[in-house]
This record gives structure tokens, sequence and C-alpha cells, in this order.
């Protein structure tokens, strides 16, 4: 079978800045990470929806696209890898510096799928780049992310041929250093980048494929705002009404490197067998891909993907809340406890295991699961008799919980929680994305990846549980 798609999947966050929201005076609707979100958790978080009811250990590559790594010196692929509990020998890769990394990521794993050097490979874009305060790009910069599957097996969706351009020029830039994305004259960036360069690959495309627009059931592709996506629709030859998929510009916002892939995972919940869909991104050139679903779409599980990540949102109350969130303000009130020591680099690398993959074990005697690992069977007491046992996709009740109000947290007060697994087993951990009024003894728990704190330019992240979405 052709090289194609296997499995898609998607994160938007939670929170969003819109209607309701004081201090915001936009009028549309965009995702807002939370505070202990970053790329790297975004990109967990896409990828485990991705691999829902997937075997994990047939993948064999991951690669990550961003603009907004935490690191400027690691790979921030072999943290997702690791957190998404991967094989040790697979090929992970950085795509970054560019909007278009997403689609780059896709060309490359495409590329190592055909020549045989890798049977699956996973591709995981996610963006939360920072605007200016009351700038132009603060009401179209969202948060969020996607993640698709690359194979020759069952495959969902063919990728029929890919055509690619390289083009210099200042648009957008993020020097070392810079907080805020800045940019060149919209008319210069516009007229001399994004709607001369993005039609000219599509163009290419279609001449290499002969190919028409009317050949296509849908168009997705990469747009800095809602404006110029309708005009670059009707540049390209594609009625708006009935052939270009929607943007999610009033929904989730311009999510930058997952943009085109975010949409691409909406356009195959919706897509049947025979559909033909254009995918194109744009960002120091442009890629563009012809893409044919196949009858085994049917097939596929159900996923949370971009519909069930809508449904489920949260208004943020205020703007000061966000801007707490991204340290435009104070984030917390004044310490009243010590300050906290950076985490060691051998601890995080020794228990990584049980902290980044969330590995606990199983009793072989009894069968009884206990986080984090033990030596004797809490239940039985049997003695170093175990086998490993991932909890991160695991759901959970709330055991019990007590609410902190001296933490330094930008959103206090801290939930400490104590939760039960439903195969077995509790932990104790911290609860995201709830309010304090929605906390029941009981009530039904997913786990999330997330950062506790960053302290000597270290990012210690670990699992917290939050509320069932949807």
């Amino acid at each position: 079978m052709m090289a194609g798609i296997t499995s898609y999947g998607a994160y938007i966050p939670l929170f969003r800045l819109g209607e309701g929201t004081a201090g915001w005076n936009a009028r549309i609707e965009k995702a807002v990470a939370s505070y202990d979100e970053d790329s790297i958790t975004m990109a967990v978080a896409a990828g485990i929806d991705c691999l829902n009811g997937m075997e994990r250990q047939m993948v064999d590559g991951l690669y990550l696209a961003t603009t907004t790594v935490p690191y400027l010196e690691k790979q921030g692929a072999a943290i997702v890898a690791e957190a998404l509990d991967l094989r040790e020998d697979i090929f992970t890769a950085d795509f970054a510096n560019s909007l278009r990394a997403g689609t780059q990521a896709l060309r490359a794993a495409l590329d190592s799928v055909k020549a045989g050097s890798a049977k699956q490979v996973l591709v995981v874009a996610a963006d939360m780049r920072l605007p200016q305060p009351r700038s132009e790009f603060e009401a179209v910069f969202g948060d969020g992310a996607a993640a698709i599957i690359v194979g020759r097996e069952n495959v969902i969706a063919e990728i029929e041929e890919s055509y690619s351009l390289s083009h210099e020029i200042l648009d957008l830039w993020r020097a070392a250093g810079d907080p805020f994305v800045r940019s060149a004259e919209d008319r210069f960036a516009s007229e001399e980048g994004y709607l001369k360069i993005l039609p000219l690959a599509v163009k290419g495309l279609f001449e290499k494929c002969k190919l028409t627009p009317r050949d296509f059931t849908k168009a997705v592709f990469y747009a800095p705002d809602a404006r110029r996506h309708r005009e670059m629709a009707r540049r390209l030859g594609f009625d708006l009404q009935t052939q270009v998929q929607e943007p999610l510009f009033n929904k989730a916002g311009n999510t930058g490197t997952a943009f085109s892939l975010l949409m691409l995972a909406a356009a195959l919940e919706e897509a049947k067998p025979g559909d033909r869909i254009l995918l194109a991104g744009y960002g120091d050139g442009a890629d563009a891909f012809v893409l044919r679903v196949t009858e085994e779409i049917k097939n596929l599980g159900s996923r949370r993907g971009v519909r069930g990540h809508l449904k489920s949102k949260k208004i943020l109350p205020d703007y000061l809340t966000y801007a707490r969130w991204r340290a435009l303000i104070d984030a917390a009130p004044p310490a009243r406890r010590p300050p906290l020591d950076p985490p060691s680099p051998a601890a995080v690398y020794r228990e990584r295991k049980q902290n980044v993959r969330l590995y606990g074990v199983k009793c072989k005697h009894c069968g009884y699961q206990q986080y984090p690992p033990q030596r004797v069977c809490t239940k039985c007491r049997t003695r170093d008799q175990f086998a490993p046992v991932r909890f991160s996709d695991q759901k959970a009740t709330l055991f019990t919980y007590s609410l902190d109000y001296l933490g330094p947290t930008p959103d206090p007060p801290l939930v400490i929680c104590f939760i039960d697994f439903e195969g077995g087993g509790r932990m104790q951990c911290i609860m995201t994305d709830r309010t304090i009024e929605e906390i029941k003894v009981g009530m039904p728990l997913e786990m999330s990846f997330r950062k506790l704190h960053t302290v000597g330019g270290i990012h210690n992240y670990y699992w917290k549980c939050m509320p069932t979405r949807g």
C-alpha cells in the first residue's frame, strides 16, 4: 500500500479568552494553554490522542515540530517520546524555526517510510507563541497541538504526492532572547510572502499531479488570519462554503506550526473514503500535499480529536489571570515558603521511568497495582514479585483532597489529591484545569503531563490529574 497517514490526534487547551473574560476586548475567542503547559506538554497530549488504541512499541520515530521549544540546547522530541512511553531505540528529531515545521516534519516522515528506514513515524506539532499584549497578534495567536502517524499499514489517507518551495523573506521572526514575535509591514509580508509563495507551491503540485481545485473535496492550508485565509481560498480557486476546511480562528486561534495539521485532523474527522484533500503549510517557503482517504478510515477507533476538545472549554474570568500565567505581571504573591531548589539532573534521570513515563508495578501474586513502584506488595506482602504497569493512560477517581493556599502558584490554591486508578493503585498528585466548585470526592479524572515548576533553567515535568474532559 502507498505510504500515508495511519492515525491522527489533536489537543486544544481547556481555557479560552473570549466573551465573558473581563479585560479581553477582542471579538474572537481563542485557546490559551494553562500556566503549567508548554509545547512539550501539549505535544504529549496530542500524541496520546493519536496513539489511542494503538501499540506504542510499533512506533519507530518521533518528530517534534515547534517554534517554542522550552530548551534551546536539549531535544524536545526525546522528552515527548519518553512521556509517551515509546521505545528507546527510535529516531527522534526536532523541527524548529519555521511555521511550516509541521509540514516539513510530515515530509521527512513520509520520506523515511518510503525509504524503508522506519515503518511508522509519529509527527507531533505544537506551539505556544507569546504575542505582545494589545498587539494585533494577541487576538490571533492561539495554543494547540496536533499529531499524525505516517506508515504503510492500515493507511486511512494515502499521501499521493508532495511539492515544496524554499523562500527567504523577513515576514515573521523572533530572535534569540525576544519574548514576542516581530513582523514586517503587513502588505509587504503578505504580497511578497504568503500570498505569493503558497499559491506557487499549490500550482506546482497541481501541475505535477495534473489536478485542478475541482478534484478536491477539502482544502487545508495555513493562513496568518481569517481575512488572508479567505483571500487565499479565492486565489487558489476553492469554494469557501463547500471545499475549504474551517480554520478555527474564532475557536482556537492561529496555532503556529500545529495550524495546518490541526485542521487536517479536523478534516479527517469528517472525511469519507475517496475524498481527496489538499494540505499546504507556509513559512520561509511552502509545502503542499495531495491526500486520498481510504476505506480504512472506517476502522479507526474513536479520538477526542478537534471536535472533542472544542466541545469542552472554560472561559477565563479575567485577562489578569492570563497575564499572570504568561508572567507578563507578577505570577504569584510574595513567597511564604523557602524558595525551591533546582531539580537534581541525576534524580530526574534516575526516576524518569516512574516520573515521566508514569510507571508503577503490579503484584504477580495478587494482581494489586501500586504507584510509586515498591519492593513489597502493600496488600499481600509478597517481596520483589512485580510487573511494570503504565498509569498515564488509565482513568481514575478522586479519593480525597486538600487545598493549599500557601503554595507558590499562578492559580491558587494547589489542589493536592489522592486518586484511585480504575485498575487498582493509589497515587498522590496535583489537580490541574479545575475550578474549586467542581471538585467532588469520587469525580472521574484523567492524567495529564504538565510542568511542576521551572527552577535554575530546568523544567520539572510530571503527571497531574484533571477532571475528565467532556
